[in-house]
Protein backbone atom coordinates (compact mmCIF):
# COMPACT_ATOMS: atom_id res chain seq x y z
CA UNK A 1 0.00 0.00 0.00
CA UNK A 2 2.77 2.36 1.27
CA UNK A 3 3.89 1.97 -2.74
CA UNK A 4 1.04 3.69 -3.76
CA UNK A 5 0.78 6.54 -1.62
CA UNK A 6 4.45 6.99 -2.06
CA UNK A 7 4.16 7.01 -5.42
CA UNK A 8 0.97 9.23 -5.95
CA UNK A 9 2.83 11.83 -3.44
CA UNK A 10 5.99 11.87 -5.71
CA UNK A 11 3.81 12.61 -8.67
CA UNK A 12 1.74 15.71 -7.22
CA UNK A 13 4.41 17.21 -5.25
CA UNK A 14 7.65 17.10 -7.10
CA UNK A 15 7.11 19.83 -9.77
CA UNK A 16 9.80 18.53 -11.88
CA UNK A 17 7.51 15.08 -12.81
CA UNK A 18 4.95 17.96 -14.83
CA UNK A 19 7.95 18.15 -17.56
CA UNK A 20 7.85 14.03 -17.70
CA UNK A 21 3.66 14.07 -17.82
CA UNK A 22 4.17 16.60 -20.64
CA UNK A 23 6.57 14.78 -22.94
CA UNK A 24 4.84 11.61 -22.84
CA UNK A 25 1.60 13.68 -23.54
CA UNK A 26 3.13 15.64 -26.43
CA UNK A 27 4.93 12.56 -27.43
CA UNK A 28 1.24 10.71 -27.61
CA UNK A 29 -0.49 13.55 -29.21
CA UNK A 30 1.71 13.66 -32.11
CA UNK A 31 2.33 10.08 -32.84
CA UNK A 32 -1.43 9.61 -32.33
CA UNK A 33 -2.36 12.55 -34.59
CA UNK A 34 0.23 11.52 -37.78
CA UNK A 35 -0.53 7.63 -37.41
CA UNK A 36 -3.87 8.16 -37.56
CA UNK A 37 -3.89 10.45 -40.66
CA UNK A 38 -1.74 8.11 -42.39
CA UNK A 39 -3.69 5.05 -41.37
CA UNK A 40 -6.49 6.20 -42.87
CA UNK A 41 -4.79 7.84 -46.29
CA UNK A 42 -3.51 4.10 -46.54
CA UNK A 43 -6.58 2.15 -45.74
CA UNK A 44 -8.75 4.50 -48.35
CA UNK A 45 -6.24 3.92 -50.94
CA UNK A 46 -6.87 0.15 -50.71
CA UNK A 47 -10.44 0.29 -50.40
CA UNK A 48 -10.18 2.73 -54.06
CA UNK A 49 -7.88 -0.06 -55.84
CA UNK A 50 -10.32 -2.82 -54.36
CA UNK A 51 -13.42 -1.04 -55.89
CA UNK A 52 -11.53 -0.16 -58.90
CA UNK A 53 -9.86 -4.24 -59.74
CA UNK A 54 -12.62 -6.45 -57.81
CA UNK A 55 -11.57 -8.90 -55.39
CA UNK A 56 -9.55 -11.15 -58.10
CA UNK A 57 -8.06 -10.67 -61.28
CA UNK A 58 -7.21 -13.41 -63.74
CA UNK A 59 -5.26 -11.49 -66.79
CA UNK A 60 -1.50 -11.00 -68.39
CA UNK A 61 0.28 -8.28 -69.08
CA UNK A 62 0.94 -9.02 -72.88
CA UNK A 63 -0.82 -6.87 -74.85
CA UNK A 64 -2.07 -9.79 -77.04
CA UNK A 65 -4.57 -10.68 -74.45
CA UNK A 66 -5.28 -14.65 -74.23
CA UNK A 67 -8.20 -16.78 -76.05
CA UNK A 68 -10.85 -18.86 -74.79
CA UNK A 69 -11.79 -16.43 -72.29
CA UNK A 70 -15.57 -16.82 -73.02
CA UNK A 71 -15.13 -20.17 -71.98
CA UNK A 72 -13.73 -19.77 -68.74
CA UNK A 73 -16.08 -17.12 -67.64
CA UNK A 74 -19.10 -19.40 -68.19
CA UNK A 75 -17.58 -22.35 -66.09
CA UNK A 76 -15.99 -19.33 -63.30
CA UNK A 77 -20.08 -18.16 -63.45
CA UNK A 78 -20.95 -21.63 -62.33
CA UNK A 79 -19.25 -21.68 -59.19
CA UNK A 80 -20.92 -21.41 -56.11
CA UNK A 81 -18.36 -19.00 -54.58
CA UNK A 82 -18.57 -16.36 -57.78
CA UNK A 83 -20.76 -13.58 -57.73
CA UNK A 84 -19.75 -11.93 -61.41
CA UNK A 85 -17.01 -11.72 -63.79
CA UNK A 86 -16.72 -8.98 -66.44
CA UNK A 87 -13.92 -9.93 -69.22
CA UNK A 88 -11.81 -6.62 -70.15
CA UNK A 89 -9.55 -5.47 -72.88
CA UNK A 90 -6.76 -3.65 -71.81
CA UNK A 91 -4.17 -1.61 -73.97
CA UNK A 92 -2.12 1.46 -74.97
CA UNK A 93 -3.46 3.77 -77.96
CA UNK A 94 -3.14 7.38 -79.50
CA UNK A 95 -5.37 9.52 -78.43
CA UNK A 96 -6.54 12.94 -80.22
CA UNK A 97 -9.51 15.49 -79.68
CA UNK A 98 -11.13 16.75 -82.51
CA UNK A 99 -9.51 19.91 -83.04
CA UNK A 100 -6.08 19.15 -81.27
CA UNK A 101 -2.68 18.50 -83.46
CA UNK A 102 -1.70 16.59 -80.43
CA UNK A 103 -1.67 12.69 -80.16
CA UNK A 104 -1.85 11.88 -76.83
CA UNK A 105 -0.27 8.18 -75.12
CA UNK A 106 -2.84 6.78 -73.11
CA UNK A 107 -4.21 3.49 -71.70
CA UNK A 108 -7.68 1.85 -73.01
CA UNK A 109 -10.36 -0.80 -71.26
CA UNK A 110 -12.55 -2.41 -72.90
CA UNK A 111 -15.41 -3.12 -70.86
CA UNK A 112 -19.11 -4.21 -70.39
CA UNK A 113 -20.61 -1.63 -68.30
CA UNK A 114 -23.13 -3.59 -66.85
CA UNK A 115 -21.19 -6.44 -65.93
CA UNK A 116 -18.17 -4.41 -65.03
CA UNK A 117 -20.40 -3.20 -62.80
CA UNK A 118 -21.71 -6.16 -61.05
CA UNK A 119 -17.60 -7.23 -60.56
CA UNK A 120 -15.81 -3.83 -59.44
CA UNK A 121 -17.06 -0.73 -58.48
CA UNK A 122 -17.07 1.37 -61.66
CA UNK A 123 -20.67 2.34 -61.85
CA UNK A 124 -20.14 3.91 -58.61
CA UNK A 125 -17.52 6.41 -60.49
CA UNK A 126 -19.67 7.38 -63.21
CA UNK A 127 -21.30 10.91 -63.02
CA UNK A 128 -23.91 10.98 -65.32
CA UNK A 129 -24.89 7.32 -65.71
CA UNK A 130 -24.40 5.83 -61.81
CA UNK A 131 -27.93 5.40 -61.88
CA UNK A 132 -28.76 3.43 -65.26
CA UNK A 133 -24.65 1.87 -66.29
CA UNK A 134 -25.95 0.36 -69.34
CA UNK A 135 -26.59 3.77 -70.96
CA UNK A 136 -22.43 4.75 -69.99
CA UNK A 137 -21.66 4.27 -74.06
CA UNK A 138 -24.76 5.69 -75.40
CA UNK A 139 -24.98 9.06 -76.87
CA UNK A 140 -28.52 10.61 -76.56
CA UNK A 141 -30.44 11.28 -80.05
CA UNK A 142 -27.92 9.32 -81.96
CA UNK A 143 -27.62 5.38 -81.70
CA UNK A 144 -24.89 5.46 -84.93
CA UNK A 145 -22.43 7.23 -82.36
CA UNK A 146 -20.48 5.68 -79.86
CA UNK A 147 -19.36 6.71 -76.16
CA UNK A 148 -16.21 6.77 -74.23
CA UNK A 149 -15.67 7.93 -70.72
CA UNK A 150 -12.50 9.56 -69.68
CA UNK A 151 -11.31 9.77 -66.18
CA UNK A 152 -11.62 13.10 -64.18
CA UNK A 153 -8.18 14.42 -64.56
CA UNK A 154 -8.41 14.46 -68.31
CA UNK A 155 -11.23 16.00 -68.02
CA UNK A 156 -9.77 19.18 -66.37
CA UNK A 157 -9.41 21.27 -69.57
CA UNK A 158 -13.25 20.96 -69.98
CA UNK A 159 -14.12 22.66 -66.34
CA UNK A 160 -17.73 22.61 -67.57
CA UNK A 161 -18.31 19.31 -68.08
CA UNK A 162 -20.39 18.95 -65.10
CA UNK A 163 -22.65 21.78 -65.71
CA UNK A 164 -24.38 19.41 -68.57
CA UNK A 165 -26.91 16.62 -68.02
CA UNK A 166 -27.01 13.22 -69.67
CA UNK A 167 -29.00 14.43 -72.10
CA UNK A 168 -27.35 17.35 -73.16
CA UNK A 169 -23.48 16.44 -72.91
CA UNK A 170 -21.36 18.36 -75.47
CA UNK A 171 -20.80 16.09 -78.24
CA UNK A 172 -16.83 15.72 -78.14
CA UNK A 173 -15.10 13.39 -80.27
CA UNK A 174 -12.13 11.89 -79.42
CA UNK A 175 -10.47 9.72 -82.07
CA UNK A 176 -8.45 6.75 -80.74
CA UNK A 177 -5.77 4.53 -82.44
CA UNK A 178 -4.54 1.04 -81.78
CA UNK A 179 -1.98 -0.81 -83.54
CA UNK A 180 -3.85 -4.83 -83.69
CA UNK A 181 -2.02 -7.21 -83.19
CA UNK A 182 -2.18 -11.17 -83.93
CA UNK A 183 -2.24 -13.67 -81.07
CA UNK A 184 1.49 -14.37 -81.63
CA UNK A 185 2.22 -10.57 -80.84
CA UNK A 186 2.82 -9.43 -84.58
CA UNK A 187 1.05 -7.01 -86.67
CA UNK A 188 -2.18 -7.65 -87.73
CA UNK A 189 -1.46 -5.05 -90.49
CA UNK A 190 1.28 -3.92 -92.86
CA UNK A 191 1.91 -1.02 -94.87
CA UNK A 192 0.20 2.16 -94.24
CA UNK A 193 -3.11 1.01 -92.96
CA UNK A 194 -1.38 -0.87 -90.13
CA UNK A 195 -3.67 1.31 -87.01
CA UNK A 196 -6.99 0.83 -86.64
CA UNK A 197 -8.60 4.11 -85.86
CA UNK A 198 -12.35 5.15 -84.77
CA UNK A 199 -13.67 8.10 -83.34
CA UNK A 200 -15.31 8.06 -79.99
CA UNK A 201 -18.04 10.64 -78.16
CA UNK A 202 -17.75 11.58 -74.37
CA UNK A 203 -20.45 10.19 -72.69
CA UNK A 204 -19.49 10.29 -69.40
CA UNK A 205 -16.73 10.98 -66.60
CA UNK A 206 -15.42 8.49 -63.90
CA UNK A 207 -13.79 9.61 -60.77
CA UNK A 208 -11.99 6.60 -59.18
CA UNK A 209 -9.84 9.16 -56.91
CA UNK A 210 -6.60 7.04 -57.97
CA UNK A 211 -5.31 9.68 -59.89
CA UNK A 212 -3.20 7.51 -62.35
CA UNK A 213 -6.19 6.15 -63.15
CA UNK A 214 -8.48 9.25 -63.78
CA UNK A 215 -5.47 10.80 -65.37
CA UNK A 216 -4.46 8.24 -68.56
CA UNK A 217 -7.67 5.88 -68.65
CA UNK A 218 -10.42 5.86 -71.34
CA UNK A 219 -12.70 3.62 -71.11
CA UNK A 220 -14.36 2.06 -74.81
CA UNK A 221 -17.11 -0.60 -75.26
CA UNK A 222 -15.63 -4.44 -74.93
CA UNK A 223 -16.59 -5.09 -78.71
CA UNK A 224 -15.02 -1.90 -80.12
CA UNK A 225 -11.73 -1.86 -78.13
CA UNK A 226 -11.85 -5.98 -78.90
CA UNK A 227 -12.05 -4.79 -82.73
CA UNK A 228 -9.30 -1.81 -82.32
CA UNK A 229 -6.42 -4.11 -80.62
CA UNK A 230 -7.19 -6.96 -83.28
CA UNK A 231 -8.78 -9.14 -80.69
CA UNK A 232 -11.98 -9.76 -82.64
CA UNK A 233 -12.40 -12.61 -84.74
CA UNK A 234 -12.61 -16.77 -84.64
CA UNK A 235 -10.90 -16.87 -81.34
CA UNK A 236 -11.87 -13.51 -79.46
CA UNK A 237 -9.16 -12.53 -76.74
CA UNK A 238 -9.20 -10.81 -73.81
CA UNK A 239 -6.96 -9.19 -71.47
CA UNK A 240 -8.09 -9.97 -68.01
CA UNK A 241 -11.19 -11.04 -66.38
CA UNK A 242 -12.23 -9.06 -63.20
CA UNK A 243 -14.05 -11.38 -60.44
CA UNK A 244 -16.26 -10.54 -57.50
CA UNK A 245 -16.92 -13.26 -54.91
CA UNK A 246 -20.59 -13.77 -52.83
CA UNK A 247 -20.31 -11.60 -49.54
CA UNK A 248 -19.09 -14.57 -47.31
CA UNK A 249 -16.25 -15.46 -49.06
CA UNK A 250 -12.93 -14.28 -47.68
CA UNK A 251 -10.30 -12.94 -50.71
CA UNK A 252 -8.02 -15.24 -50.36
CA UNK A 253 -9.67 -18.63 -50.20
CA UNK A 254 -11.50 -17.31 -53.10
CA UNK A 255 -8.37 -16.25 -54.91
CA UNK A 256 -6.98 -20.23 -54.21
CA UNK A 257 -10.02 -21.50 -55.53
CA UNK A 258 -10.08 -19.64 -58.93
CA UNK A 259 -6.66 -20.72 -58.88
CA UNK A 260 -7.14 -24.20 -58.72
CA UNK A 261 -10.06 -23.60 -61.61
CA UNK A 262 -7.61 -22.12 -63.74
CA UNK A 263 -5.02 -24.90 -63.43
CA UNK A 264 -7.83 -27.55 -64.41
CA UNK A 265 -8.88 -25.31 -67.38
CA UNK A 266 -5.70 -24.56 -68.76
CA UNK A 267 -5.23 -28.73 -68.74
CA UNK A 268 -8.25 -29.22 -70.73
CA UNK A 269 -7.47 -26.52 -73.35
CA UNK A 270 -3.73 -27.95 -73.67
CA UNK A 271 -4.62 -28.99 -77.03
CA UNK A 272 -6.11 -26.25 -78.45
CA UNK A 273 -4.75 -24.22 -80.88
CA UNK A 274 -3.92 -20.82 -79.15
CA UNK A 275 -3.65 -22.47 -75.81
CA UNK A 276 0.26 -20.71 -75.77
CA UNK A 277 -1.57 -17.53 -74.91
CA UNK A 278 -2.52 -19.28 -71.99
CA UNK A 279 0.87 -19.44 -70.39
CA UNK A 280 1.02 -16.05 -69.32
CA UNK A 281 -2.13 -15.54 -67.55
CA UNK A 282 -1.70 -15.75 -63.69
CA UNK A 283 -4.48 -15.51 -60.87
CA UNK A 284 -3.72 -12.53 -58.68
CA UNK A 285 -6.24 -10.94 -55.40
CA UNK A 286 -6.79 -7.21 -56.17
CA UNK A 287 -4.19 -6.28 -53.87
CA UNK A 288 -1.80 -8.21 -55.57
CA UNK A 289 -3.01 -6.89 -59.00
CA UNK A 290 -2.50 -3.15 -57.82
CA UNK A 291 0.62 -3.85 -55.72
CA UNK A 292 2.87 -1.48 -57.82
CA UNK A 293 0.81 1.34 -56.75
CA UNK A 294 -0.15 0.11 -53.10
CA UNK A 295 3.54 -1.32 -52.06
CA UNK A 296 4.45 2.53 -52.28
CA UNK A 297 2.46 3.83 -49.72
CA UNK A 298 2.75 1.15 -47.23
CA UNK A 299 6.59 1.77 -47.35
CA UNK A 300 5.74 5.58 -46.43
CA UNK A 301 3.68 3.98 -43.68
CA UNK A 302 5.73 1.83 -42.37
CA UNK A 303 8.85 4.62 -42.36
CA UNK A 304 7.03 7.08 -40.83
CA UNK A 305 6.66 4.69 -38.21
CA UNK A 306 10.09 3.72 -37.41
CA UNK A 307 10.71 7.70 -37.92
CA UNK A 308 8.04 8.30 -34.46
CA UNK A 309 9.67 5.09 -32.71
CA UNK A 310 12.26 7.57 -32.28
CA UNK A 311 10.13 10.00 -30.84
CA UNK A 312 9.55 7.03 -28.17
CA UNK A 313 12.98 6.85 -27.61
CA UNK A 314 13.31 10.57 -26.97
CA UNK A 315 10.87 10.29 -24.24
CA UNK A 316 12.57 7.50 -22.88
CA UNK A 317 15.63 9.64 -22.20
CA UNK A 318 13.27 12.46 -20.97
CA UNK A 319 11.94 10.35 -18.38
CA UNK A 320 15.30 8.80 -17.89
CA UNK A 321 16.65 12.42 -16.37
CA UNK A 322 13.55 13.21 -14.29
CA UNK A 323 13.52 10.62 -12.74
CA UNK A 324 17.51 10.88 -11.83
CA UNK A 325 16.94 13.96 -10.59
CA UNK A 326 13.90 12.49 -8.58
CA UNK A 327 15.30 9.88 -7.03
CA UNK A 328 18.91 11.71 -6.07
CA UNK A 329 16.82 14.37 -3.76
CA UNK A 330 15.12 11.34 -2.13
CA UNK A 331 17.78 9.21 -1.05
CA UNK A 332 16.37 9.87 2.56
CA UNK A 333 13.30 8.52 1.63
CA UNK A 334 14.87 5.49 0.52
CA UNK A 335 17.47 5.02 3.22
CA UNK A 336 14.12 5.21 5.62
CA UNK A 337 12.23 2.27 3.65
CA UNK A 338 15.68 0.29 3.80
CA UNK A 339 15.71 0.44 7.48
CA UNK A 340 12.81 -0.62 8.20
CA UNK A 341 12.87 -3.92 5.89
CA UNK A 342 12.28 -2.39 2.50
CA UNK A 343 14.22 -5.39 -0.24
CA UNK A 344 15.32 -3.75 -3.52
CA UNK A 345 12.36 -5.33 -5.27
CA UNK A 346 10.45 -2.88 -2.93
CA UNK A 347 12.36 0.10 -4.10
CA UNK A 348 12.26 -0.79 -7.87
CA UNK A 349 8.71 -1.85 -7.88
CA UNK A 350 8.04 2.06 -6.11
CA UNK A 351 9.43 4.02 -8.66
CA UNK A 352 8.17 1.84 -11.05
CA UNK A 353 5.06 2.29 -9.99
CA UNK A 354 5.51 5.90 -9.87
CA UNK A 355 6.51 5.77 -13.78
CA UNK A 356 3.16 3.59 -14.42
CA UNK A 357 1.52 6.67 -13.32
CA UNK A 358 3.39 9.20 -15.22
CA UNK A 359 2.91 6.88 -18.32
CA UNK A 360 -1.05 6.57 -17.71
CA UNK A 361 -1.56 10.04 -17.23
CA UNK A 362 0.60 11.37 -19.74
CA UNK A 363 -1.00 9.36 -22.18
CA UNK A 364 -4.80 9.80 -21.21
CA UNK A 365 -3.85 13.89 -21.89
CA UNK A 366 -2.01 13.21 -25.01
CA UNK A 367 -5.03 10.89 -26.46
CA UNK A 368 -7.65 13.25 -25.29
CA UNK A 369 -6.07 16.54 -26.89
CA UNK A 370 -5.19 14.30 -30.12
CA UNK A 371 -8.42 12.83 -30.00
CA UNK A 372 -9.79 16.39 -29.99
CA UNK A 373 -7.62 17.84 -32.61
CA UNK A 374 -8.58 14.66 -34.98
CA UNK A 375 -12.76 15.77 -34.29
CA UNK A 376 -11.40 19.59 -35.18
CA UNK A 377 -8.40 18.49 -38.29
CA UNK A 378 -11.10 19.33 -41.39
CA UNK A 379 -12.47 22.17 -39.57
CA UNK A 380 -9.42 23.81 -39.20
CA UNK A 381 -8.25 22.76 -42.48
CA UNK A 382 -11.28 24.13 -44.26
CA UNK A 383 -10.12 27.22 -42.20
CA UNK A 384 -6.46 27.87 -43.01
CA UNK A 385 -7.65 27.40 -46.66
CA UNK A 386 -10.57 30.17 -46.27
CA UNK A 387 -7.94 32.77 -44.43
CA UNK A 388 -4.54 32.15 -45.54
CA UNK A 389 -5.06 29.44 -49.17
CA UNK A 390 -3.06 26.54 -47.19
CA UNK A 391 -4.03 23.27 -47.31
CA UNK A 392 -2.65 19.95 -45.96
CA UNK A 393 -2.36 18.32 -49.07
CA UNK A 394 -3.11 19.75 -52.55
CA UNK A 395 -6.29 18.55 -53.86
CA UNK A 396 -5.01 18.73 -57.93
CA UNK A 397 -2.08 15.59 -56.94
CA UNK A 398 -3.63 13.95 -53.92
CA UNK A 399 -7.03 12.80 -54.77
CA UNK A 400 -8.86 12.44 -50.81
CA UNK A 401 -11.53 14.39 -49.61
CA UNK A 402 -12.10 14.52 -45.62
CA UNK A 403 -8.91 14.45 -43.46
CA UNK A 404 -8.90 10.76 -42.03
CA UNK A 405 -9.19 11.20 -38.36
CA UNK A 406 -11.09 7.98 -37.28
CA UNK A 407 -9.12 6.42 -34.52
CA UNK A 408 -8.41 2.93 -35.06
CA UNK A 409 -8.35 0.61 -31.33
CA UNK A 410 -5.44 -0.82 -32.25
CA UNK A 411 -3.52 2.12 -33.14
CA UNK A 412 -4.57 3.66 -30.27
CA UNK A 413 -3.36 0.50 -28.05
CA UNK A 414 0.25 0.45 -29.69
CA UNK A 415 0.85 4.20 -28.54
CA UNK A 416 -0.24 3.86 -25.21
CA UNK A 417 1.38 0.62 -24.26
CA UNK A 418 4.49 2.13 -25.79
CA UNK A 419 4.43 5.01 -24.32
CA UNK A 420 3.91 3.02 -20.75
CA UNK A 421 7.01 0.96 -21.82
CA UNK A 422 9.22 3.89 -22.04
CA UNK A 423 8.43 5.08 -19.31
CA UNK A 424 9.22 2.15 -17.19
CA UNK A 425 12.38 1.74 -19.69
CA UNK A 426 13.52 5.55 -18.44
CA UNK A 427 12.70 4.92 -14.84
CA UNK A 428 14.60 1.28 -15.00
CA UNK A 429 17.98 2.49 -14.47
CA UNK A 430 17.81 4.95 -11.94
CA UNK A 431 15.37 2.93 -9.99
CA UNK A 432 17.96 0.09 -9.78
CA UNK A 433 20.53 2.62 -8.67
CA UNK A 434 18.25 3.76 -5.86
CA UNK A 435 17.40 0.11 -4.86
CA UNK A 436 21.20 -0.35 -4.62
CA UNK A 437 21.58 2.63 -2.29
CA UNK A 438 23.00 1.16 1.52
CA UNK A 439 20.42 2.79 4.30
CA UNK A 440 23.95 3.57 6.51
CA UNK A 441 25.69 6.01 3.67
CA UNK A 442 22.07 7.59 2.90
CA UNK A 443 20.82 7.90 6.34
CA UNK A 444 24.59 9.36 7.65
CA UNK A 445 23.95 12.91 10.22
CA UNK A 446 25.44 14.77 7.41
CA UNK A 447 23.00 13.51 4.97
CA UNK A 448 20.35 14.63 6.74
Amino acid sequence: MYKIILATRYLLKRRITYFAVLAVALSVFIVLVVMTVMAGLVNEFKEKNHRFAGDCVVGTESLVGFAYYEDFVKLAEQQDFVEAVSPAIKSFALKRRRGSEQDDITEIMGIDPVRHSQATGFGNTLYFHNDDVSRTFEIANDANLVGCVLGDFMLLQDSNSRNYSATSLPRIPYSISCFPLTARGALARAGTDMVNTKTFYFSDQSTTDLPRIDGSLVYLPFEQAQQLCGMAGSNKRASRLHIRFKPDVKIQAGCEKVQSLWQKFRQDKAGEKQAYSLDTVTVQSWKQYRRSSIAPLENEQTEMSVMFGFVGITTVFIVLVVFYMIISHKSKDIGILKSIGASNIDIIELFSGYAFLVGIIGSGLGLLAGWIFLLKINPIEGWLFRHFGFQLWDRTIYAIGDIPNKVEFKILATIVVSAIIACLVGALIPSVQAARQKPVETLQVGQL
